[in-house]
């Protein structure tokens, strides 16, 4: 049986749960290993009770369920069997009384529908602190996925020239990483001059001219698993000032993860990134220090100033500070790390030195 399933049965057995309806469909990769299902649309759930597991899902579905994803025993959903009735008569036969459901993935009228025939639901939310802590199989393929965003950055810095686009920088991150075999963790944040000051840019029609910050911000998506990097580079010699940025978002960062050697309080480490910050003289981080990665690009741990979480032995996160000045631009740097037992580790490779073009 796979060590996630195995996991979680160990989580019903210590909350006193009879069973755990699996909707969200993070969740549902997680524990089968298989992405097929949409996104968009209510295609599967899985039902796992202390010693058994089915997969609940339509006939588009059935030939892939029994060719790939194993431990599960599948039920067919139709017009003839919802996927209610389905859970209704695997209450009966196993006489499940309370039953943990992920309130937060159910959308109103589907919670009410389990409601209806699962009168003692009970929210399970310890999804999130299983999948905190990866494998090692899961760590390889993050490692992957950040070995082509490290490739994808040497590919894009032989892209960036005068004249060319905010849009088009982006296309050309999305067309390599896709040649390569791999898909975008999320649309890549590609921002020029002042673009640069806003975290979150979408990138637009702004062209390249002489003296721009140039901020790039993708990930890459490699068998389930996401990878997130920040670069920024100086299209032309950059003036003191944002040199001056550049060098203390990268003292920041270092400082973060030197602290990580002997202090695992996600606060305390967003703190020391942030308040060299703020003692330069510029303003505060107006994002969290850093987040969990893996399934999804945004996991727990939080690396927040308010945080109660603690970093341990198999996190992956980001520590990615930043320095924002509307008149003048943005500087972030962002490398992911392993929290290992001698001590952080770096998975993002690219150079972080001043780069020129």
């Amino acid at each position: 049986m796979n060590a996630p399933l195995v996991k979680l049965q160990k989580e019903i057995l210590e909350t006193g749960l009879d069973a755990i309806l699996i909707s969200s469909i993070s969740n549902i990769i997680f524990l089968t290993n298989y992405s097929g299902f949409s996104r968009d649309e209510r295609e599967a759930y899985l039902l796992i009770t202390k010693n058994k597991q089915y997969i609940l899902t339509d006939g588009r579905y059935t030939d892939d369920v029994r060719k790939l994803i194993k431990d599960f025993e599948l039920i067919e959903i139709s017009s003839k069997l919802s996927a209610i009735e389905a859970l209704n008569k695997l209450k009966a036969k196993y006489n499940l009384k309370k039953v943990g459901i992920e309130e937060n993935d159910l959308k109103v009228n589907e919670h009410k529908a389990l409601k209806k025939y699962l009168k003692n639901t009970q929210h399970f939310n310890n999804m999130h602190q299983i999948r905190s802590i990866k494998s090692d199989a899961e760590i390889s393929k993050i490692e992957k996925a950040c070995k082509l965003g490290d490739e994808t950055f040497s590919f894009i810095l032989k892209k960036i020239k005068s004249g060319i686009s905010e849009k088009e920088i982006a296309n050309e991150i999305e067309f390599f990483i896709k040649q390569h075999g791999g898909e975008i963790s999320f649309s890549p944040i590609v921002a020029f001059g002042k673009n640069s000051a806003v975290p979150h840019h979408v990138p637009d029609n702004s062209r390249l001219i002489q003296g721009n910050i140039v901020l790039l911000d993708f990930g890459v998506k490699l068998n389930n698993y996401c990878s997130d990097m920040t670069r920024t580079v100086f299209f032309g010699k950059p003036t003191t000032e944002q040199k001056k940025m550049y060098e203390v978002v990268l003292k920041s960062q270092q400082k973060a993860i030197d602290l990580l050697m002997t202090n695992h309080s996600a606060s305390k480490i967003d703190n020391v990134a942030r308040e060299y910050i703020i003692a330069k003289g510029y303003p505060s981080i107006p994002h969290s220090l850093g987040h969990g990665i893996g399934i999804d690009v945004h996991e727990l741990p939080h690396i927040s100033p308010n945080t109660k979480d603690v970093l341990r032995e198999g996190m992956v996160f980001s520590i990615e500070p930043g320095i924002y000045l509307p008149n003048l631009g943005g500087v972030r740097i962002e490398d992911l790390v392993i929290l290992e037992k001698n001590g952080p580790r770096l998975l993002t490779h690219s150079p972080k030195n001043l780069i020129e073009i």
